[in-house]
Parts: C-alpha cells; sequence; structure tokens
C-alpha cells in the first residue's frame, strides 16, 4: 500500500525543525548505507548524536504519534530512528530496495518505508522520490510537511538535485502487519466503517465492518 499523508507537520514545527537542521552537522550519508547502497548514494545526513538531531526527532516523532491517517497506514509495532538527509545540487540517490533486516542485533524487520518531505517543492529543483512499480515509474515531490508511506520491498531512487536544497526526514516501520497487501485490506475497511459512522452513526452495518476490522487484526497481526 503506497499513501501520501499531507500537514502532519504544522507550519511552526516545520519552521523549528528546519531552523535545528541549519544548526546541525551534517556528515555523508554513505555511512548508514548498506555495502551496495553506498555505490549510489550521495548525499548529507545528520549525525544521530547531533543535539539539533534529537530535539528534531522529538518533535517529527511527536506529530507522526499524533496524526490518526499515519497510524492506521502503518499499523505500527515499532519505528527506527529518524534520519534526516540533505540533498544539494549534483547529489542523488540511485536505485535501491531498504534492507529487509536493520539494528545492531538485526531484530527489527523493515516492513514500511516513510519520507516526510521538509523543504518547500518550489525551492528546490529535481530531487524527485521516484518507485518503481508494474505500471512504471510514479514520482513524488510532496508540500513541506507531507509524507508518503510506501512498503519496504519497494525499489526506489532520489532523482538528481539541480537547484536549491532538498530536505527530508525517513524512516522505517515494522508494522503489526507484516504483509502490505493484508495491511491495505485492514485499511480500507477501517475507512469504510469511519466514514459509514460520520453519515449514519453507530448503526448495524457499522458494529459488522466493525467487527471484522478487529477479526482481520486478530487474524493477521503478530503482536
Amino acid at each position: 500500500m503506497l499513501i501520501t499523508i499531507p500537514d502532519i507537520l504544522d507550519q511552526s514545527k516545520l519552521i523549528e525543525i528546519n531552523e535545528l537542521l541549519d544548526q546541525g552537522q551534517f556528515k555523508d550519508g554513505k555511512l548508514t548505507a548498506g555495502w551496495h547502497a553506498k555505490l549510489v548514494k550521495n548525499n548529507t545526513q545528520l549525525s544521530g548524536r547531533d543535539k539539533a538531531a534529537k530535539q528534531a526527532t522529538a518533535l517529527l516523532t511527536n506529530a507522526l504519534q499524533r496524526n490518526p491517517a499515519f497510524a492506521h497506514a502503518t499499523l505500527l509495532r515499532q519505528m527506527r530512528s529518524l534520519l534526516f538527509s540533505r540533498y544539494e545540487p549534483g547529489m542523488e540517490y540511485g536505485n535501491h530496495v531498504d534492507d529487509a533486516i536493520m539494528g545492531s542485533n538485526r531484530s527489527f524487520r523493515t516492513d514500511i518505508s516513510f519520507t516526510v518531505f521538509l523543504s518547500d517543492p518550489e525551492s528546490y529543483e529535481g530531487g524527485e522520490l521516484i518507485m518503481d512499480s508494474s505500471v512504471g515509474e510514479q514520482k513524488f515531490k510532496l508540500p513541506s510537511g507531507s509524507a508518503v508511506i510506501y512498503p519496504s520491498t519497494t525499489l526506489h531512487r532520489v532523482a538528481p538535485v539541480i537547484k536549491g536544497v532538498r530536505q527530508v526526514a525517513v524512516s522505517w516501520i515494522q508494522s503489526l502487519v507484516r504483509s502490505a497487501e493484508q495491511r491495505e485490506i485492514i485499511y480500507d475497511v477501517d475507512n469504510t466503517r469511519r466514514a459509514l459512522f460520520e453519515r449514519e452513526g453507530k448503526s448495524r452495518e457499522f458494529d459488522l465492518l466493525t467487527k471484522t476490522h478487529a477479526n482481520l487484526l486478530r487474524l493477521w497481526s503478530e503482536p
């Protein structure tokens, strides 16, 4: 399931995070890349130990946790610490797939990847997030404060930045439901029952959809 979520960050929090990033020390992005991704990764990243990174992480993590659409789409079990990336002119990230297992003890399975766009799309040229799919390439260059969520199985890349600076936050999620197809079914049922409740209140049909939603979670979740 691939979805976009607008306005995860309001304008004041977006400004605060970008000001923090301006104070941080960015390092070569290859330091956090896998052995084959190093060959195609050309960006800089804020060290997780940096004070600015810790403050920005706290702000964005709080916003993500408070966003209902993010919660419904991810069925979050655990999330890796946010990684703040910067692309200046000439920088890009070639085709790659995110590591299936992460963490020093190799205990974190990546089911979902996501990117939160922090730069105004009008402030830089190029830098689209491009995903390969069965219907061809899909390009994303979202308004600042918006996010795109996609299965970690997806082959993707970042197009070269031609002008300006592209700043994003990325991370990975281990979901309660491993399968992207099953997560999409649960997400659709959840959205349908919520829309029905808004229109008709607590009805017999709403109760049946709520029962189905709960039982699908029981059937497919891995708590």
